[in-house]
């Protein structure tokens, strides 16, 4: 299957950043979709691997959390050369260099977080439960714990995720208002619902949870070993 034909979609806050990758997943066509995350997942991974590698990420270690509707956030500090899935959190922070974070959602919101003056980055996985737990709020008090970043200087994405009326809460205006509780300025929101448009994107809630996955991917460039695509 060509990837060229799979773009992941870009947003215009992250696509500024000099030192930044970033991406999320479409709905991708003749993959079968099922009830099961795990096997959904693996049936979309080859793809997901082609959009990463066209993304100059194809070589670069692929890191995800187990996403549990949590709020903790998992720490990679330290170089890694290993793909992994890292255990009971539903966030992801770095500071290293030729990383990528990734994050799957059908609904739930993948927010994105960029620090470009202390060079860290942080992807979560935010629904209704998340948001009430706050972890996005945990995620940039952790960037703010471990590398130095200040809240106002982050920018922060929210991704298309299900929306009232598909949906009995806006938990993407709860994240919204966290953020700025916390100092963030550089807040930006899709505004898409992924309900409304199931030939672009997955939904749990509006395909009763036979669906597949989209992929978020997010990863530090400046001065590592993958460099931006031209585009």
């Amino acid at each position: 299957m060509n990837a060229g034909t799979l773009a992941a979609e870009q947003f215009p806050a992250l696509g500024a950043l000099p030192n930044a990758i970033h991406g999320f997943t479409l709905r991708v066509a003749g993959i079968e979709v099922s009830r099961d995350k795990v096997e959904v997942v693996a049936r979309l991974d080859s793809v997901h691997r082609e959009i990463r590698g066209e993304h100059g990420l194809g070589s670069a270690p692929f890191v995800t959390a187990q996403q549990i509707h949590g709020a903790e956030i998992g720490v990679i500090d330290r170089a890694t050369s290993e793909n992994e899935c890292l255990g009971s959190c539903d966030g992801l922070i770095t500071n290293q260099r030729g990383v990528c974070l990734g994050i799957y959602v059908a609904d739930c919101c993948a927010v994105y977080l960029a620090d470009s003056i202390r060079h860290a980055i942080g992807l979560v996985h935010s629904g209704k439960k998340g948001t009430e737990l706050g972890v996005v709020s945990n995620a940039i008090r952790s960037m703010a714990e471990h590398f130095g970043s200040v809240a106002s200087d982050l920018v922060v994405q929210l991704s298309p995720c299900i929306r009232p009326p598909h949906y009995e809460t806006d938990f993407a205006a709860e994240i919204v208002r966290q953020c700025r509780d916390l100092g963030v300025k550089s807040v930006n929101d899709s505004g898409t619902c992924t309900a409304c448009d199931l030939e672009r994107y997955y939904s749990y809630r509006a395909e009763k949870g036979r669906t597949g996955r989209m992929l978020a991917f997010l990863a530090l460039t400046q001065g590592g070993a993958v460099s931006k695509p031209p585009f």
